[in-house]
């Protein structure tokens, strides 16, 4: 199984870090993946939550392409992501409660359904990884993916 960790946290929420390029590579630096938030804004691509804080180009992103989800927050963003046609990782949803993914996985946002080996769970919490009652999936989101390696 895979371990995301949502927005660059592993050991829970840092929200002024977050999509941060260096917080995202000291994420990737100690083994995860990283599932990060991206737009465009004037033909450029930035990452941010709710607004564009950090410029990135296509060479940091490919430098990172293996270990980086791309959440595209607008429709611009997902469009030049299939144009550039370099098998990055990205999805985009608003309210779904499952969306499939550009690698052929379904990103599960309600666990009540029915998941499997294909399947990626975001955004568990603390409380539900200390449970251990994970299935078998494909990855794990979280700010807590730490607390899955122990």
């Amino acid at each position: 199984m895979i371990l995301i960790s949502h927005r660059g946290n592993i050991k829970g929420q840092i929200p002024e870090k977050e999509n941060k390029p260096s917080y995202i590579d000291s994420a990737i630096q100690l083994g995860y993946d990283v599932e990060v938030d991206l737009r465009m804004v004037n033909n450029e691509f930035w990452l941010g939550h709710d607004t564009p804080q950090y410029k990135i180009d296509t060479i940091w992103m490919r430098l990172r392409k293996d270990n980086i989800w791309f959440h595209c927050k607008d429709m611009e963003s997902s469009i030049r992501l299939l144009e550039l046609n370099e098998n990055f990782k990205f999805f985009c949803h608003s309210q779904d409660n499952f969306v499939l993914t550009s690698t052929g996985h379904l990103w599960v946002h309600d666990i009540n359904e029915k998941i499997n080996k294909k399947c990626i769970i975001p955004l568990l919490s603390a409380e539900e990884i200390m449970l251990n009652n994970i299935p078998q999936i494909f990855g794990i989101c979280s700010d807590y993916v730490s607390f899955l390696k122990k």
